[in-house]
């Protein structure tokens, strides 16, 4: 069934705010059919975004004083792996797994923002038609996170297929917390990383692997019956993520939207199986100051005529779009991180009125 958002409005996770509640009160106000539960990086280390999902998974040492986490090869992991395997397949096994996913939970001390979204969620009693979860991807993690000697644990090919299954159980874990609260719960797996593929930082990452990576999360996520969004707030292949088997792609129309049209064949593809498209039109910096709901949706126009012109199906393409800022707010100002929610709001509000949704 394909996904009939019709520009609907949500966000992608990071915001400036040291008070959850403060975080929320943004969430609820602008982002009506699809709230999110915000990640707040400026609280410190634990809500930094690797940082954040790091919680249970074997061999993670978070040091504060430098700033960092990284992950200790050095000794005899075998018994933390037994065990670690030993939980993933009891939650996990397709034939006989409990999907019972709290082994690798987010406590509160790692996020502020899941735990105040559950409770006001609970005091609400209301339900919406979305909700929206996310977690950083795995090529990000493991690329981002270095061994005691600072080689990316992605190279480790043991502790690279336990960080998949960790975060894989991550996503579930999210999606049953909030499932009572909507009718589908959207996931984006957050992989930033994905802007340098192909470049000679990493020219030993394989396509194939960050596919098969992906997708093993994507795989996860369906599970509970969640949607599985990807976000990467650079310029990529994006093919990469249609192949993986993404319901929504996400990215930075605002700086790089000319660079789906080079990918026609996948954007087709993704909405002829049911997919959408979440523009990113909404710019998470200083720019926001310079624009208004009607510019953006001309940018935006442009970047859809490119694509139809290229036979990718106008009707199914409106039909199946979101609107989200460019990236997380994390780092802004916290007057122009509300200041983008309710731009995503009024981009959202305008594009329906035009098509009469």
């Amino acid at each position: 069934m394909a996904l009939n958002t019709k520009f609907l409005a949500t966000g992608v996770g990071s915001m400036p705010f040291l008070d959850p509640e403060q975080a929320l009160d943004i969430s609820f106000k602008y982002l009506k059919e699809s709230p999110i539960w915000p990640q707040l990086p400026q609280t410190g280390l634990l809500e930094q975004m690797d940082v954040q999902y790091s919680e249970g998974i074997p061999c993670i040492n978070i040091e504060k004083e430098k700033n960092r986490i990284f992950v200790d090869t050095s000794g005899d992991y075998s018994d933390v792996f037994a065990e670690f395997y030993e939980s993933y397949m009891t939650a996990m096994d397709p034939d006989e797994g409990n999907g019972d996913c709290s082994a690798l939970a987010i406590s509160s001390q790692y996020s502020l923002g899941i735990h105040a979204a559950v409770k006001r969620l609970e005091a609400l009693g209301a339900r919406f038609p979305f909700f929206k979860v996310h977690t950083t991807g795995p090529c990000t993690f493991a690329l981002n996170t270095v061994d005691e000697n600072k080689r990316a644990i992605y190279y480790n090919e043991e502790f690279r297929d336990v960080i998949v299954k960790a975060l894989a159980m991550k996503c579930r874990w999210q999606i049953q917390k909030f499932r009572p609260y909507a009718d589908k719960i959207i996931c984006f797996i957050d992989e930033p990383i994905l802007s340098a593929f192909g470049s000679s930082t990493y020219v030993s990452v394989e396509r194939d692997d960050i596919v098969a990576h992906l997708a093993e999360l994507i795989e996860a996520i369906h599970m509970d019956g969640g949607l599985a969004g990807i976000h990467c707030c650079g310029n990529t292949e994006w093919s990469i993520l249609v192949d993986a088997g993404v319901d929504i792609l996400n990215f930075d129309a605002f700086e790089f939207g000319e660079s789906i049209t080079m990918y026609p064949d996948s954007v087709k593809e993704l909405i002829n199986r049911g997919g959408a498209v979440a523009w990113g039109i909404v710019p998470t910096s200083e720019k926001i100051n310079e624009q208004t709901a009607e510019g953006l949706v001309t940018s935006l126009n442009v970047i859809i005529d490119n694509l139809v012109g290229q036979g990718v199906e106008r009707e199914k393409l409106l039909l199946q779009s979101i609107i989200t800022p460019s990236c997380g707010t994390g780092s802004m100002k916290t007057d122009d991180a509300e200041k983008t929610f309710a731009m995503t709001a009024a981009v959202s509000k305008h594009l329906r009125e035009l098509h009469n949704f």
